[in-house]
């Protein structure tokens, strides 16, 4: 789930998250004090070695668009919390969306049981900030501060960082939201089953109707899949416009979690899902950047309330013009030495000149040359923009910067 759940309840950086205590003011702070806390530049860009953190991610942290009621996600987490409220009682389960986005590396990882050899813990996947405090990369990094405070029954949403590809459906900032359920031991007792058995049942349940509640009458699938901090874990997958899609990951929570909480004797489920993935499902939206656009011509096409399971008789979105795309080759030989080059490096050289402008980087040839022994790799950029055509003059600048900053950065040597 590590992918699904929060897939892969900090201190702010300039406390550079000391100890589990500072941790837990932090977490406190941020789920009962309204005014939301400003992450500042000198917060997340250092001159740690580790610090890994763009110009371009930072722009994006406090923009929150999971927080405005008539943005495609802020009507999609909205959904998701009326039906908690109609299955449940209102209120029943908490809703928390404005946790500090800036976490230890015990929260975001250790807390959840990552593996200390996962691959989500390098500097390639994740945005660090120094070597013990990062950019969440997913909302679990927020379970077990929350569990020690008291929530029992909760709905996390949040921005989410991941260093990753460029294309029309991977960016790296996106939005996720986490559910969580503890059981009591008379709860298992009373229903006369296994504490395991009861969790799993209800958790299907509970998500087999946000799924009826979101898509409508679907046919769908449990899967079984692993997740380090589940056990037993499952996808649920929907058969939906003739092709069957992942919806979420889920499964019961792993007694360690549970124990370091002090709730060794309880049970626990828990859930996670994509807030992009499902919008762009349910909106027809093709290409993940236009939930950061400020055009007119997209956000108002989204009102509060719009929704409809399915998205039957639902307005859906209306493209407002296909600008033309600029292709633009690079070819380089692979540095003999180091792992300075890497796709996810090259594409955050790329996102930190170019920003939202482009829309895909792609490897379209690789060869090695046995004589010089190196490896020349060639990628193709795409520049476009979701709301003007771009002029010659301005891509032109662009990849040349690039360039420059693919040798400088990247220690490549340009062909």
């Amino acid at each position: 789930m590590a992918s699904s759940l929060g897939l892969r309840a900090a201190a702010p950086a300039r406390a550079r998250v000391a100890t589990q205590s500072s941790r837990s003011m932090v977490v406190r702070a941020a789920v009962s004090t309204p005014a939301p806390v400003v992450v500042k530049r000198e917060d997340v860009i250092t001159s740690d070695p580790f610090n890994n953190v763009t110009d371009h991610i930072f722009e994006k942290i406090g923009t929150n668009l999971h927080k405005r009621p008539d943005h495609p996600l802020g009507i999609i987490k909205s959904v998701i919390e009326s039906y908690f409220d109609e299955k449940y009682g209102k209120d029943v389960f908490t809703s928390y969306d404005d946790l500090y986005p800036v976490v230890s590396t015990y929260a975001n990882f250790d807390s959840v049981l990552v593996p200390p050899d996962h691959v989500s813990r390098s500097q390639n996947d994740t945005y660090y900030v120094d070597n013990d405090t990062v950019l969440r990369c997913h909302t679990s990094a927020h379970q077990l501060e929350m569990l020690k405070e008291g929530a029992r029954k909760f709905l996390v949403t949040g921005d989410v960082y991941r260093r990753d590809s460029i294309d029309a459906t991977h960016f790296p900032v996106f939005h996720q939201m986490e559910g969580f359920r503890v059981f009591e031991p008379q709860e298992w007792e009373e229903a006369g089953k296994e504490s395991v058995d009861l969790a799993a049942e209800e958790l299907k349940d509970c998500l087999e109707g946000l799924a009826r509640h979101l898509f409508g009458d679907v046919e769908m699938r449990w899967v079984d899949a692993y997740f380090p901090f589940t056990e037993p874990s499952f996808e649920l997958e929907i058969f939906f416009k003739g092709e069957w899609l992942e919806v979420l990951g889920c499964g019961v929570t792993e007694m360690k979690i549970l124990e370091e909480a002090g709730l060794g004797d309880k049970r626990a489920w828990a859930f996670g899902l994509g807030l992009e993935r499902l919008a762009m499902v349910l909106f027809d939206i093709p290409d993940i950047r236009l939930f950061w656009s400020d055009d007119k011509r997209f956000s108002k096409q989204f009102k509060e309330g719009m929704f409809k399971a399915g998205g039957v008789d639902m307005q859906k979105f209306k493209p407002y013009s296909k600008y033309p795309p600029c292709l633009k080759d690079v070819s380089f030989w692979l540095p003999k030495e180091g792992d300075t080059f890497t796709e996810n490096n090259l594409c955050e050289v790329v996102r930190d000149v170019a920003g939202s402008l482009v829309e895909e980087v792609k490897l379209i040839d690789e060869f090695t040359n046995p004589k010089k022994g190196l490896t020349s790799n060639c990628y193709r950029i795409v520049y476009r923009s979701m709301e003007r055509s771009l002029t010659d003059d301005e891509i032109n600048a662009l990849q040349e910067k690039v360039r420059e900053d693919m040798v400088s950065k990247l220690g490549v040597e340009l062909r």
